[in-house]
């Protein structure tokens, strides 16, 4: 049985927005759908009640599972087999491994964070 995935992210940031746009143009995944949050704040709202918080890192729907942040990432790059994004394949190969997105992504909610205040956005969403 194949899995159906919904990626959420931030639309506000350019790294998410970007990252986002990579999956759903390139990824060759066919069984995901891309969600800005802050477009979809009742979704965000109630993943928040959950524990899950979106500026603490994107969401990754899985079925009946729900992954977030560095997790989210890990996840949804296991699933890019055949990217036609060289950009997409690197980020694939880097973040497939548990490891090294758990050092990395620390860095880019610190760069994510940066990017919203000096455009004057809000990091928080709700």
């Amino acid at each position: 049985m194949t899995s159906n995935y919904t990626f959420i992210y931030d639309g506000e940031c350019p790294f998410c927005n970007h990252f986002a746009e990579l999956l759903e143009i390139k990824s060759k995944i066919t069984n995901i759908k891309i969600l800005d949050g802050r477009k979809n704040l009742t979704l965000i709202e109630s993943l928040l009640e959950k524990g899950y918080d979106l500026d603490r890192g994107a969401i990754l729907l899985k079925d009946e599972d729900i992954f977030h942040g560095a997790d989210a990432i890990n996840n949804i790059c296991k699933q890019i087999s055949n990217p036609s994004s060289s950009l997409l394949l690197l980020l694939s190969r880097v973040f497939k491994s548990n490891k090294r997105t758990n050092v990395i992504f620390p860095l880019l909610i610190i760069a994510r964070r940066f990017a919203l205040i000096s455009k004057g956005i809000s990091t928080s969403l709700v």
